[in-house]
């Protein structure tokens, strides 16, 4: 059965670049364009995980990770940050919001594809 995948990002060209890593038909692919769009597709749809971008208008990744994972009905959903944020103090601050894995961009496809493998394991 196909695991469905949220992916989160504002730019067209990152959310074409995610998507085509998960292009088999092991995964369904839902998008969302900003954080409040992807906090209500995480509950609407319940997808399997994740992947969310940190910088982006309306809500920024950190706050929509963080009231996904404190939503009784979403918390149980792994997320991925996939950001352009690349501080270690940026990553901390990510894990702490209840992110499961941390990555940054330009980010390696078979290093995200051995993630979502991994948390979907």
């Amino acid at each position: 059965m196909a695991k469905k995948l949220l992916i989160v990002d504002d730019s067209p060209t990152e959310l074409k670049l995610i998507m085509d890593v998960f292009s088999g038909p092991e995964y369904t692919l839902v998008t969302a364009g900003d954080g409040e769009e992807g906090v209500a597709k995480a509950g609407a749809e319940k997808p399997d995980l994740i992947i969310l971008d940190v910088v982006m208008p309306k809500m920024n990744g950190f706050q929509a990770c963080r009231t996904i994972k404190s939503a009784p009905e979403t918390q149980s959903i792994p997320v991925i940050l996939l950001t352009s944020k690349n501080q270690k103090s940026d990553e901390f601050w990510g894990k702490k919001q209840g992110a499961d894995v941390y990555l940054t961009k330009p980010f390696d496809p078979a290093e995200l594809l051995k993630a979502v493998t991994g948390l979907l394991a």
